[in-house]
């Protein structure tokens, strides 16, 4: 499995769009192949970080995800919601059997 974490410092004056903006991604990328979970969250200690978590099947699915259109729509207007680049984090993981 491949868990993603991108970090994005966002605008305060432009909160609300990038809110809007990016659901259509969340919505597109859950019902992609290969898509375990993609969750949006705020930080709760600097208010204008987001952090969305991504979990994939995957290599295949991630690459796929990443040439998908909805996705590079979403790269290509990313600058002018954010005040810092993109912080992406990819790991590995498997899960924890009890």
């Amino acid at each position: 499995m491949i868990i993603i974490h991108a970090e994005m410092k966002v605008n305060r004056e432009v909160e609300a769009e990038f809110l809007e903006s990016v659901q259509e991604l969340i919505a597109s990328s859950r019902a992609e192949a290969g898509n375990v979970s993609y969750k949006l969250l705020k930080d709760t200690d600097q208010d204008d970080t987001y952090v969305m978590v991504e979990q994939w099947k995957d290599e295949e699915a991630v690459g796929a995800h990443n040439a998908s259109s909805h996705f590079q729509a979403f790269v290509a207007n990313a600058p002018k919601y954010l005040t810092a680049p993109l912080q992406v984090q990819a790991l590995t993981g498997q899960p924890i059997r009890k």
